[in-house]
């Protein structure tokens, strides 16, 4: 996930201490100083509360176990009038339970998708308004054809009010 504050600057959370590392070297030898990276878990984020202009997220929240407390910390870290941007996999009806259990759907950001009215149900129950799809598109990389035509993948907008 990342964090885009007043003055332009990023910051990176949801990563590993080597892929903070990585960030941080990157972003030293690239000459970029509006960048902060932060080790962090996207249901407790490293951010102080209405700090927050800008975030986004892509493909993230599909692998976190509480969705609903993903969305809460975001509510809790932007402004007032402060947007969410997401891109994620939710599915169009239920996933076989063998998908859901499967190590290899986890890893591939499918077994923990969402029914689409769900994740975004979840969106508007931590506060968020204006909450809409401003894309989708059906997920066919890798898609078992028992599963194709069920994974989707949304861009979803939402405002804090």
């Amino acid at each position: 996930a990342k964090k885009v504050g007043k003055a332009g600057n990023v910051i990176g959370v949801d990563m590993t201490q080597k892929m903070v590392d990585r960030a941080k070297a990157s972003a030293l030898e690239n000459g970029y100083t509006n960048v902060e990276f932060r080790l962090g878990e996207i249901e407790n984020l490293p951010v102080e509360t209405g700090t927050v202009d800008v975030i986004i997220s892509n493909c993230v929240i599909n692998l976190a176990p509480d969705k609903l407390k993903v969305f809460q910390e975001a509510y809790r870290v932007l402004k007032p009038d402060g947007r969410l941007m997401v891109s994620d996999l939710v599915t169009e009806g239920n996933l076989p339970e063998d998908v859901k259990n499967s190590f290899d759907s986890w890893a591939g950001c499918i077994a923990g998708a969402l029914e689409k009215s769900v994740y975004l149900k979840k969106i508007s129950e931590a506060g968020f308004k204006n909450v809409k799809v401003v894309s989708q598109k059906p997920y066919t990389i890798d898609v078992s054809p028992e599963l194709m035509g069920k994974i989707v993948s949304v861009q979803v907008e939402a405002h804090k009010s």
